[in-house]
């Protein structure tokens, strides 16, 4: 009996976890029955779902196809074959769509992962459909709107074309009355501004009247292209026309200008010759003496040039631009020879210093000092008597240098000829 009541405990401790083993057993059971059924119930929701999406987008479908035969009859053949190609696109995403739900139809025992894996599917495929068409039915719609504001712009356009036109009448008289003052030249720009603002609006109505006759022929009929068309030549040619309304402020201008230009001109020809006559470089003074010559009469005689502003502005100018450029020349031979007298003193100095060192070198190796040496010398006596009777500061500064440089050679060959007797 003793051992009997040492194994009770044990007996009971087992029994206890037995039983909790098996609750668990049943408890997971239950749990993972619960999970299924919840599980279960998703995939139904997703289905029911899943079916209701898809017959939107099977009548969205069936709705385009509709819509393309009206777009065809409203926009013409290429916008109903971009409609077309996006209805192909959204069928072949439903026969997809089709093809998943029937396996739902089918499929009863399948695991409710896969079933709800293809109820997403076909929310997905729905989705594109439903997207596509609804971006083509919004260009559809978009070019509805364009094609409504378009005609209601109608009486506005023929309003600005008639003013323009009036303009253009206005403009052109205003030629005329110029013509008597000025030249064919000086209003050629004018005249080419009104050609074009005639083409652009011969253009707008052409355009116009087209519009008109499709409309009248078959009402809602498409004629947008057609009325921006005639807007744009509109636009075009008011702007040609304010060129040819602004050609009088512009000719004063231009008359201003010349003026401003003849007197900055005749400053500058005063004090071109005032350099010409002070030059000391003799080319530079002929460049410059040409250039007056050449320049001065444009002065003379402007009152007869007064009938193109244009041509004789743009003639001053460019006679400042030559002058400017003969007295820049002047001024650089001027830096130049000034450059040259204030180096050549120094040069000499140098000339003679070097000449001295020769000298004495080749008289310490007399005996052994060949022709070259005496004939470099020679040579540089002779640059630097150049140097000392020449006239222009620069050909004096060069004879000087080679004067130093013949000198420095002959003493280094007088230096040669005695380290190797």
């Amino acid at each position: 009996m003793a051992d009997a009541a040492d194994w009770l405990p044990s007996l009971v401790v087992f029994g206890a976890a037995a039983l909790a083993l098996a609750a668990g057993v049943v408890g997971y059971r239950r749990l993972g029955v619960r999970r299924e059924a919840r599980d279960a119930a998703t995939a139904r929701e997703l289905e029911t779902a899943a079916k209701a999406r898809l017959v939107g987008a099977d009548e969205a479908v069936r709705d385009a196809v509709q819509e393309i035969r009206f777009a065809e009859a409203q926009f013409g053949p290429e916008t109903a074959r971009d409609l077309g190609e996006t209805v192909e696109r959204a069928r072949g995403w439903l026969r997809e769509a089709f093809l998943l739900q029937q396996r739902l139809d089918d499929g009863e025992s399948d695991p409710a992962a896969a079933r709800r894996t293809w109820s997403t599917r076909i929310a997905s495929l729905c989705d594109a459909v439903e997207h596509a068409l609804a971006d083509a039915d919004a260009v559809l719609s978009a070019r509805r709107a364009a094609e409504r504001g378009a005609v209601d712009d109608t009486p506005a356009l023929r309003e600005r074309q008639r003013r323009l036109v009036g303009r253009r009448a206005d403009a052109a008289s205003a030629l005329d009355r110029l013509g008597t003052r000025f030249s064919a030249s000086a209003l050629s720009g004018a005249q080419g501004a009104l050609a074009r603002a005639d083409h652009d609006l011969a253009a707008a109505a052409t355009a116009l009247e087209e519009a008109a006759r499709r409309l009248g022929a078959a009402p809602g009929t498409p004629v947008a292209g057609l009325l921006g068309t005639a807007a744009h030549a509109l636009q075009r040619a008011d702007g040609e026309l304010d060129r040819v309304e602004h050609v009088e402020l512009d000719l004063a201008a231009a008359a201003r200008a010349a003026d401003g230009e003849a007197a900055d001109l005749d400053a500058e020809l005063v004090a071109a010759r005032r350099e010409r006559d002070l030059a000391a470089d003799p080319d530079a003074g002929a460049a410059l003496a040409a250039a007056i010559g050449d320049l001065s009469p444009l002065l003379i005689g402007r009152e007869h040039r007064a009938d193109d502003p244009f041509a004789e502005r743009d003639r001053l100018r460019a006679a400042r631009d030559r002058l400017e450029a003969a007295r820049a020349g002047a001024r650089r031979a001027q830096d130049r020879l000034d450059g040259a007298s204030g180096a050549l003193p120094g040069a000499i100095a140098i000339a003679e210093s070097q000449i001295g060192v020769a000298g004495e070198a080749l008289e310490r190796a007399r005996a052994f000092a060949g022709a070259d040496a005496r004939t470099r010398l020679a040579e540089a006596e002779r640059q630097l008597a150049i140097a000392r009777r020449e006239s222009d500061p620069v050909a004096a500064l060069d004879a000087a240098r080679r004067a130093a440089s013949r000198a420095s050679d002959a003493e280094a060959l007088a230096h040669y000829a005695a380290l190797h007797r």
